[in-house]
């Protein structure tokens, strides 16, 4: 057993030094090129087409010819934009294209072919706030930006900004224009055509520039080089300077990236996770508190009316109360907080951290009605007729007799359902709250790695969700009535 145990480990070690190089092969063996991008990004990079018929932009066009210069297809992958290197070092695909913007960080992590477009990052502000020039100027103020791209960098180095993080590259606007907050940051290209068309939006400044390219896994060179060998093809034959302008994307900015050559890695290896980053992952973890407390005592309070008129109301209150329950059981809570917070927006406009509350108390309190429910029907009839014959009114009745004794049968329920929300509380990140998760993957984006924000995000999950279940034990073994 020892020898064949040893065998095994002298195999696995061969083939880790089995160079990483024959991806080349496989991909021409495949043939295709997969490359890694999100839909979510929208127009011009990579979209559905209206028409129907597949994804169309600017980036798929340049997939296209560079996989043609290869000689095999484009294979497109989805994948999430904040995961894109993650994905990339895991081996979804063999290259990620998809406005990534080429930072010291990202140059620290993997490798990346000569540039493909220049771009300029865009402040733009509301037309009516014209006082605006430049960051300086929103001191003290709100600044939003995509998750993940360049502009964090630059916002993080403005004294006094107050950033606030997308996922999308559309929110940000519609929040501007809702007066959330007071700028956006972000690529000239997505500035162009998600903020700029809006009449009460304009352009306040240029905030630095900045170029995109494709990123390679840094242990692929062959791969590196064939890439790069396309592109450069592709710019040498007018082929990308024609797909740029297909989409009004050539400007002087592009000239010069036609003698650029391919971008050196940046081995400055940046601080792993140390202790300063502790006060983040704390105060991410009480807005993860104080919103689930709240989020539960609105749907607590809520799945009580629910039940009661469920159970007692008329037949309209009856039919009204049991739609409620089941629209918001059957439909995603991150799609009621998308409508809640961008869709009603015209006509409610919540903060942030107010929608989050609302949001996932409206949710929550369909399924406690539910716990709330099967505790009433556990209360014998008995009980409230006897009540009632003793002269008791309704109200007294199930304040007294039947309630107390429903919200024992309900309460391991409950106690279950604030534990799940404490984790759906990460879903609140899509409209912009920094809760426990979402600093984890800002975190993670800092040091370059998941594994140890991962790990520290769970433990502090594991030390809110324990007590509260040890908890909801001894209350109930204080509310089982003593035997006789």
């Amino acid at each position: 057993m020892v020898c064949r145990a040893l065998a095994l480990v002298a195999l696995l070690a061969a083939c880790a030094r089995v160079p990483q190089d024959d991806a080349l092969a496989r991909l021409r063996a495949r043939g295709t090129l997969r490359w890694g991008g999100d839909v979510q990004g929208g127009e011009p990079y990579v979209f559905q087409d209206p028409r129907g018929g597949g994804l169309i932009g600017f980036e798929v066009e340049l997939a296209d010819a560079l996989a043609r210069r290869l000689g095999v297809r484009a294979d497109f992958v989805q994948n999430d934009w904040q995961t894109l290197l993650p994905s990339l070092e895991r081996g979804d695909f063999d290259v990620a294209m998809n406005g990534l913007e080429v930072t010291p960080a990202r140059r620290a992590r993997v490798a990346f072919t000569r540039p493909y477009y220049a771009f300029a990052e865009t402040l733009v502000t509301r037309r009516d706030d014209g006082r605006v020039a430049g960051l300086a100027d929103l001191r003290g103020r709100k600044v939003g930006t995509l998750d993940g791209c360049l502009a964090v960098d630059l916002l993080r180095a403005a004294p006094g900004v107050e950033m606030v993080l997308y996922e999308g590259v559309e929110e940000p606007y519609m929040d501007l224009e809702r007066n959330r907050i007071d700028g956006v940051l972000l690529d000239n290209i997505i500035a162009a055509r998600y903020g700029l068309p809006r009449p009460t939006l304009r352009e306040a400044a240029t905030i630095g520039t900045g170029v995109y390219a494709i990123a390679v896994r840094p242990d692929q060179p062959a791969v590196l080089t064939a890439v790069d060998g396309a592109l450069a093809a592709v710019a040498a034959d007018g082929e990308l300077r024609a797909i740029l302008a297909r989409w009004n994307l050539w400007d002087d900015r592009q000239v010069a990236l036609a003698a650029t050559a391919p971008l050196d890695r940046d081995d400055d290896a940046r601080d792993g996770l140390t202790l300063a980053y502790l006060p983040l992952f704390l105060r991410g973890a009480a807005f993860t508190v104080v919103i689930s407390v709240l989020a539960m005592a609105l749907a607590i309070a809520g799945g009580l009316v629910l039940s009661v008129a469920r159970r007692y109301g008329g037949r309209v209150v009856q039919a009204a109360a049991g739609t409620y329950v089941e629209v918001f059981r059957g439909t995603p809570v991150l799609l009621q907080l998308y409508v809640l917070y961008y869709g009603l927006a015209p006509v409610l406009t919540l903060d942030a951290f107010t929608a989050a509350v609302v949001g996932l108390g409206l949710n929550y309190a369909a399924y406690e009605s539910e716990l709330y429910r099967a505790g009433l029907e556990a209360v014998p009839a008995g009980q409230s007729e006897a009540a009632l014959a003793l002269g008791m009114s309704r109200w007294t009745t199930l304040r007294r007799i039947v309630l107390p004794q429903a919200m024992r049968v309900a309460l391991p329920g409950i106690a279950n359902d604030f534990i799940a929300l404490l984790k759906d509380s990460s879903l609140v990140s899509v409209i912009t709250v920094v809760e426990l998760t979402k600093q984890m993957t800002i975190t993670a984006v800092d040091v370059r790695g998941w594994l140890g924000p991962g790990l520290v995000c769970a433990a502090l999950y594991l030390a809110l969700s324990f007590p509260l279940s040890r908890l909801a034990r001894r209350l109930e073994r204080r509310l089982v009535p003593a035997p006789a």
